[in-house]
């Protein structure tokens, strides 16, 4: 596939998987030897199980999810994306329970494709700041701090 294919088929995984809820679009997007690299997560997930697991829990924390990818470079095998995504903490989240609030993070997604399907991610994103949206953590800010600028 040409790598304008492949960017193509990165953004299905946004806009039909995660803001359509087509779980299951996994095994037909992803090799049956997927990785997912996340930093966020205990280990490395593999296969369309994986990403299924994966995509199941970001719903089931954030029903409402959109993910709306901000630009993509492709070349070679490679594509990557700059994305941001919004929604609702309306469920667990790895052991967080709802927190009803709304969080806006921002994250870059770099896949590797082979045979015309996502055969490896690498996935990072602003886990900081959405806990600290999420009001689990302190966000650092401190009453009366003005912008020194």
């Amino acid at each position: 596939m040409s790598a304008e294919e492949n960017k193509v088929v990165s953004r299905r995984v946004a806009e039909e998987v995660f803001n359509g809820h087509n779980v299951d679009l996994a095994d037909e997007l992803y090799a049956p030897d997927y990785v997912l690299h996340d930093p966020s997560l205990p280990e490395d997930l593999h296969g369309p199980e994986g990403i299924k697991r994966y995509a199941a829990m970001t719903l089931g924390a954030f029903p409402d999810i959109r993910v709306a990818v901000e630009d993509q470079v492709a070349e070679g095998d490679k594509v990557v994306s700059r994305w941001t995504a919004t929604g609702t903490h309306t469920g667990d989240l790895m052991g967080i329970p709802s927190t009803g609030r709304r969080v806006e993070i921002s994250g870059v997604t770099i896949n590797r494709f082979s045979g015309g399907k996502i055969a490896e991610d690498w996935y990072q994103s602003d886990d900081l700041g959405m806990m600290q949206q999420l009001g689990v953590v302190p966000s650092g800010e401190q009453p009366g701090d003005t912008d020194p600028a």
